[in-house]
């Protein structure tokens, strides 16, 4: 096993594909294909399964790749610190659909500058923004907990080797287009609700209602329609006259100013924290990132 069949494997499992892999190390396809066979000979274990459509990671491959990621973004540090390289560092953060999140990150961003990192952001599903922490491809991941997933969730931190820490609580609001007949109300509740759509995330194989982004998780809704991006959603909001729930902390430098969050009668507490990968410390970087977190909020109290 070598630090080059490992980086390779990382590559073919970002790409998705053996072909574009195998474009963006510079080698032939039949030259990444076998030696991918020669590693999981040497180890044991499929990584990937193999179709005429493309590939599918296995199992025991996404466990494969954690480690190997370690292995990789270790040696990285090891060049960058004693051998002189000059390549950027990295800092990624994984997120539930928030445009606070995604705010803190351009202020992170914009202090810190383009010329010795670079960065990513997914913005994502729920069990990938996990997924990311547990597999180092993000450093932290933005989510909530409340009262009803907090016991799974805090199961599932605990069984990946994750921990979570709260960064401030929020209640419930309604979300939705300025025009929409209820835009305009002090509060809104589920039952005024009840003839409209309602918009949540579409959380793929992973559909329990413990990795909803959504607070109601459980309401027996008369209609909803599911999506996997925001812009999307604010598309279906102005379209539809539909809504989503969310924590009200919105930005409208990003998503503009033609939408409302209006407090939900039946509202309910959402602890929206960080998590990372337990015992680890966080770098200088994913501190700054959590500072413009916490200042974000600050200024909308």
């Amino acid at each position: 096993m070598t630090l080059q069949q490992l980086r390779q494997v990382i590559t073919i499992a970002d790409s998705g594909s053996m072909n574009v892999a195998a474009k963006k190390l510079f080698i032939s396809q039949p030259s990444l294909s076998s030696t991918v066979k020669d590693l999981e000979e040497e180890i044991g274990v499929d990584i990937f399964l193999r179709s005429n459509r493309g590939i599918v990671i296995t199992p025991e491959g996404e466990e494969f790749l954690g480690y190997a990621r370690q292995v990789a973004e270790q040696y990285s540090l090891l060049e960058n610190r004693y051998i002189g390289k000059t390549s950027k560092k990295k800092f990624s953060v994984s997120t539930q659909h928030y445009t606070f999140a995604v705010k803190a990150f351009v202020e992170m961003v914009k202090k810190t500058g383009m010329d010795e990192y670079e960065f990513a952001i997914h913005e994502t599903k729920t069990y990938e923004v996990i997924e990311n922490v547990k597999y180092f491809k993000s450093e932290l991941g933005i989510l909530y907990l409340n009262d009803f997933n907090q016991q799974v969730m805090q199961k599932l931190f605990k069984e990946n080797g994750l921990e979570f820490t709260e960064l401030f609580q929020c209640e419930t609001f309604v979300y939705l287009w300025s025009r929409h007949p209820l835009a305009n109300q002090s509060a809104i509740s589920m039952e005024e609700l009840e003839d409209y759509p309602c918009l949540a995330f579409d959380q793929g194989k992973n559909k329990s209602f413990y990795y909803a982004e959504e607070m109601k998780s459980t309401y027996d809704y008369k209609k909803i329609i599911r999506a996997d991006d925001r812009a999307t959603l604010l598309n279906l909001m102005v379209g539809l006259d539909a809504y989503t729930l969310c924590s009200g902390i919105v930005c409208e430098e990003l998503n503009g100013e033609d939408y409302r969050a209006v407090p939900l009668v039946e509202t309910e507490k959402m602890r929206i924290g960080y998590i990372k990968r337990k015992g680890s410390n966080i770098s200088p970087i994913g501190q700054l990132y959590i500072q413009e977190l916490e200042n974000y909020r600050q200024e909308l109290l």
